[in-house]
């Protein structure tokens, strides 16, 4: 039995559809993350599985107990928000304790609790600080303590790392995993950045418009995204029209040439008409001479040195362009000059029946959305 089920979860506001029978499950220990851009419905379904608002259809099961009219407060899960809402009037070690006075702990227990949510956050020491004297970090990571002091059944994060710069995130991003999993800790994250989603979650949900996308593990999500919206969404802008000209080997005629796959989806026809997309790090230099399906021979556009890999955009016909992530800084082609790549048919990823497509048949005469979710 899962954790928790989420089972056919709608919601409107105001007559608007935010949330489309939504069904997931959760298990036990996992770390969930929804993700998807503004306006998705990933809030909401926050929101409903915490309490704080009603579905219009569908329940939430824990541990098959429905605890779909339960209130939030009756819950035992824990939440961390964006501006992590500590107590300024407190010091560091009163935050964490908060939660522990509610939940009728002795000051033994509860003291001995916050050290030990001290330690995990490497705060050791900083029981009798203000708040108010702590960095972003520090704030976040009494935040995170105090969500977890009480040991919540699912520990639900509202981008919690919103507001803090890269690097920083980067670095957080790494201990909270660590956290999480030090601890078994069953939790639901939610964000619209797909690094912080492939950093911290064991599962990514994407949404879009109310639905879900796609669900996998983030090396599913980025190697075979769905749909041409996830793999736009998850930062790959190859994305091209062609046909199916050979199913064995999978061959397609596409703009840029011929090019190989590693697999079709299933049902393709010879002559289908099909979207593709060519992942961002799946070319490699090639010699002038080299002929061929996947070889690509083009005008570099613009170049771009980012450190470990250069970003190259090359001019594509039909008014295209493709960008690629080309290893090392070693690529000496100027713009204005032919480049010429291979392209693995590991990093051509075909499309089958776009499902946004059929969602814009389903929502069609709709007005447009005054979404209320971010």
């Amino acid at each position: 039995m899962p954790f928790l089920t989420i089972s056919h979860i709608s919601k409107a506001f105001d007559a608007t559809p935010v949330l489309h029978d939504i069904g997931l499950a959760v298990a036990r220990g996992e770390i969930l993350c929804l993700l998807g851009p503004s306006g998705c419905g990933k809030t909401t379904l926050l929101r409903i599985i915490a309490g704080l608002e009603r579905p219009d259809a569908g329940q939430i099961l824990l541990e098959g107990e429905d605890i779909t009219p339960v209130p939030s407060h009756k819950r035992d899960f824990g939440l961390m928000f964006q501006d992590y809402v500590l107590f300024p009037h407190m010091t560091v070690g009163e935050n964490i304790a908060f939660g522990l006075k509610m939940h009728g702990w002795d000051k033994e227990q509860a003291a001995a609790r916050v050290q030990a949510l001290l330690a995990l956050v490497d705060m050791t020491g900083y029981q009798e600080r203000p708040v108010y004297e702590l960095s972003g970090g520090q704030q976040q990571r009494v935040a995170l303590a105090r969500s977890l002091a009480p040991n919540p059944r699912l520990l639900m994060l509202d981008e919690p790392l919103g507001a803090l710069d890269r690097t920083l995130r980067d670095q957080l991003l790494v201990e909270l995993r660590s956290i999480l999993q030090q601890l078994g800790q069953t939790a639901i994250y939610v964000t619209h950045d797909q690094v912080e989603a492939f950093a911290v979650a064991d599962r990514v949900v994407l949404m879009r418009a109310g639905r879900i996308e796609q669900v996998g593990t983030p090396e599913a999500l980025y190697l075979r995204p769905a749909t041409p919206f996830a793999a736009r969404f998850l930062g790959m802008h190859n994305i091209l029209s062609g046909s199916v000209i050979s199913l064995t080997p999978p061959v397609l005629e596409t703009p840029v040439g011929r090019l190989h796959a590693a697999e079709l989806p299933a049902g393709l026809r010879v002559g289908d008409a099909v979207q593709l997309v060519i992942r961002p790090e799946g070319a490699r230099v090639a010699t002038a001479d080299a002929t061929g399906p996947n070889h690509l021979t083009l005008p570099l556009a613009a170049r771009s040195f980012r450190g470990a890999h250069t970003l190259v955009q090359l001019a594509a016909p039909q008014g295209l362009s493709l960008t690629f992530e080309l290893p090392g800084p070693g690529f000496d082609i100027r713009p204005g000059q032919r480049a010429h790549l291979t392209i693995g048919p590991e990093a051509v990823v075909v499309f089958g029946e776009h499902e946004e497509e059929k969602i814009k048949r389903t929502d069609m005469g709709r007005s447009a959305p005054n979404w209320r979710d971010n």
